[in-house]
């Protein structure tokens, strides 16, 4: 009896780890596509259109390379969303969180490395009020939360609907709040580029407007949605 608790406690870490990992290689995958194409496109090689595109088009295929594995939120944000929701286990949130954000920073550091003279890194900053930025990505996030809620499977994005409809609305966004935000929604993507570069000036913009957008789409979800449909569901 002993090896078998023993057994299944490790086939349980086995699995757990591979969560983690698989959200620190989903996060670092859109942070280095979502950044590396801002940089480009400071040369004139990719279009606002195509920088939007990139972060909708990485985000839908990291939710069909990891979504089986850990649910692909990549985001600290939908995370906390889907725990709201009742839909993803509470002692599982700190971990997840610092998986992305250390997913996020390593991508960071590679682009750091791939373009030293750049001073930025594809960090976000508002160009306007940092009040109109911030209730923008709030609004934004709050937008996404609604939709992930909408066409994912308890705390699992995954799957060709969930990965196209998540993947185009955060295209469509990043069109709308692109220019005027930078349309993080993301508090790791955000995060990452602002340590490496050393420039922390608007971050807890980023780092406080997503995580109250997630409740508040959480809280649109229930008052379309019944209440049954967000029980804890997936969240081992």
């Amino acid at each position: 009896m002993p090896f078998a608790l023993t057994r299944k406690w490790c086939v349980g870490m086995v699995a757990f780890q591979k969560k983690l990992v698989a959200e620190a290689i989903g996060t670092f995958c859109l942070v280095f596509a979502g950044t590396t194409a801002i940089i480009v496109d400071r040369s004139g090689a990719v279009s606002p259109v195509g920088v939007s595109l990139t972060f909708g088009l990485v985000v839908f295929a990291m939710i069909a390379a990891v979504g089986s594995v850990s649910g692909a939120h990549i985001n600290p944000a939908v995370t906390i969303g889907f725990y709201c929701a009742k839909r993803f286990s509470g002692r599982l949130v700190v971990p997840y969180i610092l998986s992305q954000c250390c997913g996020a920073i390593l991508a960071s550091v590679v682009v750091h490395l791939l373009f030293p003279t750049d001073t930025s890194l594809g960090a976000t900053v508002p160009s306007g009020s940092a009040v109109q930025s911030w209730m923008l990505e709030m609004l934004l996030t709050a937008m996404l939360m609604f939709v992930i809620l909408g066409v994912s499977t308890g705390s699992r994005e995954q799957g060709g609907t969930a990965g196209l409809a998540i993947g185009a609305v955060v295209a469509l966004e990043a069109l709308i709040g692109g220019p005027i935000s930078g349309a993080s929604m993301n508090p790791a993507r955000s995060l990452a580029p602002a340590i490496v570069s050393l420039d922390l000036d608007f971050v807890w913009i980023y780092l406080t407007a997503p995580f109250v957008g997630a409740v508040l789409g959480v809280f649109v979800f229930r008052c379309v949605h019944s209440r049954g449909s967000d029980e804890l569901q997936g969240a081992t």
